[in-house]
């Protein structure tokens, strides 16, 4: 299986059996959502820009911890 493969698997595997990674993978895509509609804008106003600006923070942010999660169960899988 390759490694884009397994991450796939395991991204599938947490989103069924993990509440707080399917919590976060849930609010990801609302920011991901968000920022398509803030990108489509010919011409957006300040308080859009800042807004866009915040929410690609935000949502690094839920991917990090994402992998925070995925990182932990890979390794406590590994030392069974």
């Amino acid at each position: 299986m390759s490694i884009l493969a397994s991450e796939a698997a395991l991204r599938d595997y947490l989103l069924a059996h993990d509440e707080k990674y399917r919590d976060l993978a849930n609010e990801h895509k609302k920011y991901e959502a968000r920022l398509s509609e803030l990108s489509s804008l010919h011409y957006p106003n300040d308080e859009e820009l800042i807004e866009e600006t915040i929410l690609k923070k935000k949502k690094l942010l839920l991917k990090d911890q994402m992998e925070a999660i995925a990182s932990k169960y890979k390794t406590s899988v590994m030392s069974h």
